[in-house]
């Protein structure tokens, strides 16, 4: 079983208790219907918020997901289910409710970024992708947006594919990237998927091939007569710039103007400084200075500080694979079954039972802090999952790229000054539980106790 594999669509792709639990739930009749929520335990200590992203991987998926026919055989042949649970597999499509906060939404610990709702074998057999897909987007774009905030103004591109841990990461981390306020990216199919600006200039390896430099850049321009960003620190940095500065001129005559530089290694910021020096006092004022190259959001902001005259980043291994903390505790658990709400107690791990809602209060446009309680609550603010699919199917038409990237942009431009820094904020946002949530947890430790024979 390998040559029909497609691993972003099947469900085959999980984790092997997501089918054993499915095939005990088959067992006991164990249909009615469930409720699950995606959210993030604790923020890392050097994030002040986190971003939604993934919502529209994980509809996709919801929409699209069925075993194929050589999977169900490799599973038959196993021999690990009965043939009645291959029949329950052949059948499976989704036909549940999700919830979920719209992509581009800052959220903070404990709060729910997504609910699944629907028969319970059917909303546990997703659990491991739908983690899959949002942990990933949330993690980089979060990540991308501390970025944004350290250096604003300034091109910002995903330079992270080569880095990336897998072909599926490296496209999905261009979007979230993009998403969080990234000007584009250098990986082809997200622009012809995503209709990302894709962004590229040339090679160390390519200026080598050459007899000298000057043969390369001349090379180069005739290939790439617009928007030509000539790669000058393979030899001598400042060298190359003087040598752009000579042929600028000539390459402008043939109507090749040159369009920037960029710089790959060393001292980014002295090199920036001289090179920023030598193009100007040639009359290069316009020619923009890029870097790569070992980039992060804190390097970003000293080079802000300092005024060092780099125009805009090409930023990898950093973004794509969130160096600095390359993973959330998220989780997806059990919150509400047949109509009875449910509350894990694990040491360090306990959940709040009940579907839930989160509602946002402002003041002067900035967050003042949020609220999280039941669904069926009323509470001040503005409420941030919103219906996305009903019945299987979705409800609308999910907001676009564009607009999630626009909705970002606001909510980063609405944190409190303390949550837009890189350092950790003190004190950190609020996030307060409703008495009506507290309540009803008290309420679900009680009757546990008390069907574990422990008394009231």
């Amino acid at each position: 079983m390998h040559a029909a594999f497609d691993p972003a669509r099947s469900l085959l792709l999980t984790d092997l208790y997501e089918l054993t639990m499915l095939d005990a739930y088959r067992r006991e009749s164990m249909e009615a219907a469930a409720s699950f929520e995606f959210f993030v335990r604790k923020l890392p200590p050097c994030r002040n918020f986190l971003v939604a992203a993934g919502l529209a991987q994980v509809v996709e998926f919801l929409e699209t997901a069925r075993f194929t026919e050589e999977e169900l055989g490799w599973l038959a042949r196993t021999g690990r289910f009965a043939p009645e649970t291959i029949e329950r597999l052949r059948a499976f499509r989704f036909t549940g409710d999700v919830d979920a906060m719209p992509e581009g939404t800052v959220f903070f610990a404990d709060e729910p970024v997504l609910r699944v709702t629907a028969p319970l074998p059917e909303a546990q057999l997703v659990e491991s992708r739908l983690i899959n897909l949002l942990h990933f987007q949330i993690l980089i774009a979060s990540k991308a947006a501390r970025m944004v905030l350290a250096a604003p103004g300034k091109i910002l591109l995903d330079f992270g594919l080569r880095r990336a841990h897998g072909a599926e990461a490296g496209l999905l981390a261009a979007r979230a990237s993009y998403l969080a306020g990234f000007t584009g990216t250098a990986t082809v199919p997200a622009e012809a998927l995503f209709g990302i600006p894709i962004y590229g200039t040339m090679a160390h390896s390519f200026v080598q091939a050459f007899g000298s430099e000057r043969e390369a850049f001349e090379a180069f321009a005739r290939s790439r007569p617009k928007s030509l960003i000539l790669l000058i620190d393979t030899y001598d940095t400042e060298a190359a710039a003087r040598l752009v500065v000579e042929m600028a001129p000539e390459l402008a005559a043939h109507g090749t103007p040159v369009a920037g530089v960029r710089i790959d290694s060393g001292d980014l910021a002295a090199h920036a400084r001289a090179v920023r020096a030598i193009l100007d006092a040639g009359g290069l004022r316009e020619v923009k200075i890029f870097a790569s190259g070992g980039l992060d959001e804190q390097l970003l902001a000293r080079h802000r500080a300092e005024g060092v005259p780099i125009d805009g980043y090409g930023i990898g291994t950093s973004l794509t694979t969130s160096t600095d903390w390359p993973a959330l505790d998220c989780a997806y658990k059990l919150v509400a079954y047949a109509g009875e709400p449910r509350r894990k107690r694990s040491e360090g791990k306990a959940t709040w039972p009940g579907a839930k809602q989160v509602w946002r209060r402002r003041a002067n446009g900035r967050m003042e802090g949020d609220r999280l309680g039941l669904a069926e609550e009323r509470q001040e603010g503005e409420p941030l999952l919103v219906p996305v699919m009903r019945g299987g199917k979705r409800v609308g038409p999910l907001p676009s790229l564009a607009e999630a990237r626009a909705r970002c942009a606001r909510e980063l431009e609405a944190l409190p000054e303390p949550l837009r820094r890189l350092e950790p904020a003190q004190p950190p946002y609020p996030v307060e539980p409703t008495e009506a949530l507290r309540a009803l947890a008290a309420a679900c430790d009680r009757r546990q106790r008390e069907r574990a024979g422990g008394g009231p």
